[in-house]
């Protein structure tokens, strides 16, 4: 008897229906404008859902402090809570050591936790990230967050492979000069790997030096761009 029962159950668990790739990774992909991969390599991801605490400008805590999930905005990038942008109106260089600090970081943490409130939140998981953290799709009161902070500056797309929306928010938002597009800012990606002090103790002075010896810059094109900042220790 136990033995037809193993056979049958078996047998049952070979008539489901083989899943396809799974929507949701396959809206990942879409959302980066490229093509899902192939059926095996499909990942189910959960959906989280819940009020939530705002960790940095595009990292969000489900459940209690110390224990619940972290979950990474996905399709966007934003500073650091360390980073320093710089206000690119230098005027004063005889007075003044370097320009007026911007922290893009806290402000980018401020406007995310703004829009959430204390709302409840949906995040559709998309992905992982290289470190483990899924990274979703999330809204607040049928708001896209991502979006949101793209619209508003305070974020940039993390790849050129992005949605025609998005895109747009980040054009608009360029041009306009809102938010971090109104700045002098390093690369994040480029910030993580050159800054040696992380903590929130950092001095602006460090990115100044930083922009200054800088490969990447995501600011727009400022008339004497690529004159400015000077380092001034040397």
């Amino acid at each position: 008897m136990r033995n037809r029962l193993i056979l049958f159950i078996a047998a049952s668990s070979l008539a489901q229906p083989a899943f396809a790739a799974d929507p949701i990774y396959q809206n990942w992909h879409a959302l980066r404008g490229q093509a899902a991969p192939p059926v095996a390599a499909a990942v189910r991801l959960p959906t989280f859902k819940g009020p939530v605490t705002v960790l940095d400008g595009r990292t969000l805590w489900f459940g209690a402090l110390g224990n619940g999930y972290e979950v990474r905005l996905a399709g966007v990038d934003t500073c650091e809570l360390p980073q320093w942008a710089l206000n690119p109106k230098w005027t004063n260089r005889d007075k003044q050591q370097a320009p007026t600090p911007v922290p893009c970081g806290p402000f980018a943490k401020a406007w995310l936790k703004r829009t959430v409130g204390n709302r409840p939140t949906t995040c559709v998981g998309l992905a992982y990230a290289n470190d483990g953290i899924p990274v979703a799709q999330c809204t607040t009161n049928g708001v896209d967050l991502a979006a949101e902070m793209l619209r508003v500056g305070w974020a940039r797309l993390d790849s050129p492979y992005i949605n025609a929306q998005y895109y747009a928010y980040q054009t608009n938002a360029m041009a306009a000069r809102y938010g971090m597009w109104g700045t002098y800012v390093l690369d994040m990606n480029e910030w993580r790997r050159k800054a040696v002090d992380k903590t929130l103790d950092r001095h602006p002075i460090a990115d100044f030096n930083l922009l200054a010896e800088r490969k990447s810059e995501i600011s727009p094109p400022f008339a004497d761009a690529r004159n400015k900042p000077k380092r001034t220790d040397r």
